[in-house]
């Protein structure tokens, strides 16, 4: 299996200065996956940034068999946007008029942050017919094809509570905390391995790993917020890194982890966490 980043927050450092400066970063993630199979576009951003650096990474998204949206926030499936700005899903479909989109049935609920700015996806998409032809809504679980299924894991146990980080859902004209029940994750079996990839782990990644038990993570760990710099934090941090460390998973982070926050896990994991970037290309 071969993932690439199409877009993360930062550039890669392990890559040719020349592409490096082809390339841009944006806050948010979509990743282009190939196994034995099949071509799997997983997020998409929230510009049109991810199409613009598949062009310099010679990867073609027509040829994608289907894409995946990890959840409802704009950062990994688009701005709301004009017709002609093409941002996150509504680029896809500019270019790729035929592969399904797998999205959580509960993706188009609305969505905000702490501060009460909506961070959902476009809802003009729905009125869409390019969109609502090729768009397959999942319920709690989904076998896409042999080996690869789509979990939400809403029904199952969780471990530790879900921090929300102060976001929030809009429901009868009132602000309640965020369930995360529109996020599912994809689970790819292949070669002897289970390989797990999250958007954001917004369910909480001690909570993920424990579900899946996978071999390789690869995705955010929503841990920006925390501050290396506090005490009580960076005691979240250890022990988080502890608990990780006893999976035996391996991790690729990226996104929402945050660089402070994964120099940490790093100090702690070693050799079983990476951070991924903007065109880094693994080989798994």
């Amino acid at each position: 299996m071969k993932i690439t980043v199409l877009t993360e927050n930062t550039i890669s450092k392990n890559i040719e200065k020349s592409l490096a400066e082809k390339l841009k970063a944006e806050h948010g993630l979509s990743l282009f996956i190939e196994t034995e199979n099949y071509k799997i576009l997983f997020d998409m951003g929230q510009t049109k940034l991810f199409l613009e650096n598949a062009k310099h990474l010679n990867i073609n998204l027509k040829e994608v068999d289907f894409a995946v949206l990890s959840h409802g926030h704009y950062d990994h499936g688009g701005l709301p946007s004009s017709e002609n700005d093409f941002f996150g899903i509504s680029g896809f479909l500019s270019l790729n008029k035929t592969s399904p989109i797998f999205i959580n049935e509960n993706a188009f609920s609305d969505n905000y942050n702490a501060s009460k700015k909506y961070i959902g996806l476009d809802k003009k998409l729905l009125k869409n017919p390019d969109f609502m032809q090729q768009v397959i809504f999942v319920g709690e679980e989904k076998e896409i094809v042999p080996k690869i299924k789509l979990n939400a894991c809403n029904k199952n146990e969780k471990i530790v509570p879900i921090n929300t980080d102060g976001l929030c859902q809009l429901k009868n004209g009132v602000f309640v905390p965020e369930d995360f029940s529109h996020e599912h994750y994809l689970l790819i079996e292949e070669n002897k391995k289970k390989i797990l990839i999250s958007g954001c782990s917004h369910k909480g990644i001690l909570n993920i790993v424990n579900w899946f038990k996978p071999d390789i993570l690869i995705g955010g760990f929503h841990l920006k917020s925390l501050d290396t710099e506090n005490q009580n934090d960076i005691k979240i941090l250890q022990n988080l890194g502890e608990k990780l460390l006893e999976t035996g998973t391996t991790f690729y982070t990226c996104h929402c982890t945050g660089e402070s926050q994964f120099a940490k896990l790093k100090s702690i994991l070693k050799e079983k966490v990476f951070y991924i970037a903007t065109g880094d290309k693994l080989v798994l």
